[in-house]
């Protein structure tokens, strides 16, 4: 504990945005499995998830653009702040809907899509916010924390999830999810980040054009948005369609699937620990190397082995996530320009997350073509030839920390 009071959390603006997150991880944590069983109760169609699921994810990635430039224009605490009251009012609503017995599909999926706006809005904000909360030489393990702060809410978020929905419905978990983006808010409202120069008056494109030509210049960023982007859309967009499904008709519905959900935010709570303590000189290598871990995860659920099983192969899966990403936002935010960073930020996150509804829509109709098994197998085995490919550029391999 003397050991964190000494590191990021020792600066107040940092220390802020930790507490605010910390709540608002874990309703991010629930959602997933709020929208999955509500889309379940509604019409049983896995199909319609993953239309729902669409639905969220793709203004989430139309807009990220538009959200990173304007992070770069606006206060960046100012951006968050309004994307976090839009995300409160959609689920909020989508919980009284469900609540009342008054929700349709058209509904979810029209207020999953102004969520998605929300989201696309605060992300690129907040990855840029964080070094303007803490010293330079704390940044890794700024980033390290908050990975550890959404791997605990995606442990937690999950169980409490399968309970809410198992005990009092979907509704009820939407409802906690809205409150939790106003815990969100008021610790947002309390902070006062270092001040940063926005961008200078220029055309929405040449904003747009600039980001772009950041990305384009550094190989190693547009080759691993790019490769993110598909072993999302092949790999994981079909366990998140395919998953619930697998658990109701395998291991007898939510809780089965809210365990694997727990046991992925478990995992990625150990790949943050693991972050937040080494330094590597080589951080991408590593990191790559370790989403092979993933690979066995679409597997287990494919057959499917038992659930303690497919249980610890996400927990495998969830480490090399939770290890990879405050590796990479760390090198971001080290070696791109602090102006441009929320574009480029946008352009990793939209680049990550395009593909992904095209996943979601295709999954459904693909997995009643050729079988859910085969269908989750074709993903593990993806998964395995995206690392090799990416550790085949010369830049993946030695791109090295700027600071210790």
């Amino acid at each position: 504990m003397s050991a964190l009071r000494r590191g990021p959390l020792a600066e107040r603006e940092f220390r802020l945005l930790f507490s605010g997150q910390a709540l608002s991880v874990i309703g991010d944590g629930i959602a997933p499995i709020a929208v999955a069983f509500a889309v379940l109760d509604l019409t049983g169609s896995p199909t319609d998830l993953g239309f729902t699921l669409t639905a969220t994810y793709l203004p989430m990635a139309a807009f990220l653009l538009v959200g990173g430039v304007w992070a770069d224009r606006l206060p960046r605490r100012a951006v968050m702040l309004g994307a976090d009251a839009v995300r409160a009012a959609t689920q909020l609503t989508i919980g009284v809907l469900l609540l009342t017995g008054s929700a349709q599909l058209w509904q979810l999926i029209v207020l999953e899509m102004i969520y998605g706006v929300g989201h696309a809005f605060f992300t690129p904000a907040s990855t840029a916010l964080i070094p303007a909360t803490v010293s330079p030489g704390r940044l890794q393990a700024a980033n390290s924390l908050l990975g550890i702060c959404g791997s605990v809410g995606f442990t937690i978020g999950p169980a409490v999830g399968g309970a809410v929905v198992a005990t009092a419905g979907p509704g009820a978990a939407f409802v906690f999810d809205a409150a939790t983006f106003l815990w969100s808010i008021a610790f947002l409202a309390s902070m006062h980040p270092r001040h940063l120069e926005p961008s200078p008056s220029q055309r929405f494109v040449r904003d747009l054009a600039d980001g772009f030509r950041e990305v384009r210049s550094r190989r190693w960023i547009w080759v691993s948005i790019l490769a993110v982007g598909l072993v999302l859309m092949i790999q994981e967009a079909p366990i998140q369609v395919l998953g619930p499904v697998v658990a109701r008709r395998h291991f007898g519905g939510a809780g089965a699937w809210a365990a694997m959900e727990a046991a992925l935010g478990a995992g990625t709570l150990a790949g943050g620990a693991t972050a937040l303590r080494v330094s590597l000189r080589r951080p991408l290598r590593f990191a790559n190397l370790c989403f092979l871990l993933c690979v066995p995860a679409s597997i287990a659920l494919a057959i499917p082995e038992p659930l303690v099983a497919i249980v610890v192969f996400q927990f495998f899966a969830g480490s090399s996530i939770g290890l990879y990403v405050p590796l990479w936002d760390t090198l971001l935010q080290e070696r791109v320009p602090p102006k441009l960073l929320s574009r480029v930020s946008a352009y990793d996150w939209m680049g990550s997350l395009a593909f992904m509804p095209l996943g979601f829509a295709a999954a459904g109709p693909i997995a009643a073509l050729i079988g859910i098994r085969a269908t989750l197998i074709a993903g593990g085995v993806w998964c395995a030839f995206s690392v090799a490919a990416l550790l085949s550029v010369r830049e993946i391999r030695t791109l090295e920390r700027l600071s210790g």
